[in-house]
């Protein structure tokens, strides 16, 4: 798996570590919501960065697969698995690559982990921006309270450790069962940049939206108040703007940090619908390319919940999207 990165600033501090410690929160086998694939998921940066520092010219990264086992799909070389895009795919290009791993699959996820921890690491050390992302529901469970230091301590990445305890169980039995379960991942962006975003086309929240949409597992997403506005009155739902230290701010947060497409400097908060992933062990009825009734258990090594892998994922779109406008907005004053 390969990512380019093009526009990214000249003399900017950059190691393998830099990107290898986010590749190594998204990478498989971790907890047990995880598969039991055991990729490394090493990088090596093949261009655009020389003794330590970002030349300017387009970064090439690389990670090698070294754990697929393309045998455990050949049963289903002529079956459409329910979830997946294999009839889509068919239906587009007339041909499936049904070996995994592919364009499809989750695997392409770590591209942009890759790409995403450049832009992490830049926007922290020039607008001091962080990204929190955490589970805040797995399928009925939801998180009760919220405390930072709780995400990286716990196999679904929730910010309560007792809620983290129940989630964890709740996964255990759903794999056993030979299913999945899906559930919602919040995140928080601290200090983000001002004026970032566009008025019409290209505002903030639509350019987020498409970044986050464009991860298979995500199905929802709300900016704010989100779904529950509409249950609101105007006079309830506008956020008063008040001043806090030296700085304008507002009352509430029901927008979600973003006013008319464009960034004011309070939290934006983003929340993401994950579905269930779709390889489960389960038998599952379907038809083949013939058109035929059949049956089908997905074998292989699966995530029972993609959720915590998705949020560091996540994380990287965020802050893809947020770099870019940042590196935008430069370009727009005087």
């Amino acid at each position: 798996m390969g990512a380019i990165i093009d526009g990214c600033p000249s003399g900017f501090l950059l190691s393998v570590e830099d990107i290898q410690s986010e590749l190594d929160r998204r990478k498989p086998g971790k907890g047990p919501a995880s598969t039991s694939r055991t990729e490394e998921d090493q990088v090596k940066i093949l261009s655009g960065v020389f003794e330590g520092k970002t030349l300017g010219t387009p970064i090439s990264l690389i990670v090698e697969n070294k754990d697929q086992q393309s045998k455990d799909y050949k049963a289903l070389k002529n079956i459409y698995r329910p979830g997946h895009a294999d009839l889509s795919w068919d239906l587009k290009y007339g041909i499936v690559d049904y070996r995994g791993g592919g364009r499809a699959s989750g695997r392409e996820t770590v591209s942009r982990v890759m790409a995403g921890a450049i832009a992490k690491k830049y926007l922290l050390a020039k607008a001091k921006t962080r990204i929190i992302g955490h589970a805040v529901q797995i399928g009925q469970i939801k998180a009760s309270t919220f405390k930072e230091s709780e995400i990286e301590k716990n196999a679904v990445r929730c910010a309560n450790a007792a809620s983290a305890k129940k989630m964890e169980a709740y996964i255990l039995q759903v794999k056993e069962e030979g299913d999945s379960v899906g559930g919602i991942a919040e995140f928080i962006i601290k200090n983000p940049p001002v004026a970032l975003g566009e008025p019409v086309f290209d505002k903030l929240q639509a350019d987020l939206g498409k970044a986050l949409l464009s991860i298979a597992t995500v199905k929802g997403i709300e900016f704010g108040s989100g779904f529950t506005v509409p249950s609101l009155k105007g006079s309830e739902n506008n956020d008063e703007f008040v001043v806090k230290g030296s700085k304008i701010s507002t009352k509430t947060d029901h927008a979600g940090g973003i006013y008319g497409g464009i960034s004011i400097g309070t939290d934006i908060i983003i929340r993401l619908a994950c579905k269930p992933a779709s390889s489960i062990s389960k038998e599952q009825k379907t038809v083949n390319k013939s058109g035929k009734k059949t049956s089908l258990k997905i074998e292989g090594r699966h995530d029972a919940c993609i959720l915590p892998r998705l949020i560091p994922v996540a994380e990287s779109m965020i802050a893809i999207t947020l770099m870019d406008h940042y590196l935008r907005q430069k370009a727009t004053k005087y």
